[in-house]
């Protein structure tokens, strides 16, 4: 398989960036996407050009490292899926194929595809975690949970912090990822305490990190390779609302 590909070049934040055109060659249509893009570093670096620099690490559809949009589409054109976890065999022979950096303010790019995506571990920091001391770990069954509860928290907690749903929104909202967190959390018996506080914290950390505003248009939600529902981001605007009244730390 043959493949023309336009890739973002950018050697570092402060310096502009630009598509450059690499032909890949040898493509086997059972190789990943990133594992195509490994073939085309290498014939770079056996060239003696700079490789292009992208995220990867599990390779399993688990970290949410590997973040690129292709051909306009976070992750690339399959549903519930990760660039990793994208085959070959999705493209034909001779296709021509786009691939950028996630695109948001609050996602400055470091290099080529590589972004910052520190802006999320700081709302993390602000709140996503329970800090009552529970002694040692309790048994499973010692706090009921309702399965519909359990299985709401488990949905959300899939959550892998890749960023599609910025990528994919217009308006560069981090809304599902900071919602999905909360959700998870507040699905279940332990995050019931500082429930309002969290969401407060958190919201504000979003805000500060200079992601956008939701203006319900869905984009995330379709974009997720996890297929968290948007229904998060409701609860999580509820709990905002009852935040701002009760809470003004």
């Amino acid at each position: 398989m043959k493949l023309k590909l336009h890739v973002w070049r950018q050697k570092g934040p402060y310096t502009p960036g630009e598509m450059v055109q690499y032909l890949a060659e040898g493509i086997n249509e059972h190789m990943s996407f990133l594992e195509m893009l490994d073939v085309v570093n290498e014939d770079l670096i056996s060239k003696g050009e700079e490789p292009i620099a992208f995220d990867s690490d599990c390779r399993e559809g688990i970290c949410g490292m590997c973040s690129m949009v292709i051909n306009g589409r976070p992750h690339g054109p399959d549903q519930g899926t990760t660039v990793c976890q994208l085959h070959m065999r999705r493209f034909r022979d001779g296709d021509t194929i786009y691939i950028e950096p996630w695109r948001a303010r609050a996602f400055p790019i470091i290099r080529d595809l590589v972004v910052d995506r520190s802006s999320f571990d700081k709302i993390m920091q602000a709140g996503g975690y329970v800090t009552a001391n529970c002694g040692s770990a309790p048994d499973a069954n010692a706090i009921p949970v309702a399965k519909e509860r359990a299985d709401a928290a488990f949905a959300a907690a899939a959550c892998i912090g890749c960023g599609a749903c910025v990528a994919a929104c217009p308006n560069g909202a981090a809304m599902l990822f900071t919602a999905a967190k909360l959700s998870h959390l507040h699905h279940l018996p332990q995050g019931q305490p500082e429930r309002l506080r969290r969401t407060q914290h958190m919201v504000n950390a979003m805000d500060a990190a200079g992601f956008g505003n939701c203006t319900n248009l869905y984009e995330c939600e379709a974009a997720c390779p996890k297929e968290i529902d948007r229904d998060v981001i409701a609860m999580m605007n509820r709990d905002y609302a009852k935040a701002s009244f009760s809470h003004r730390d």
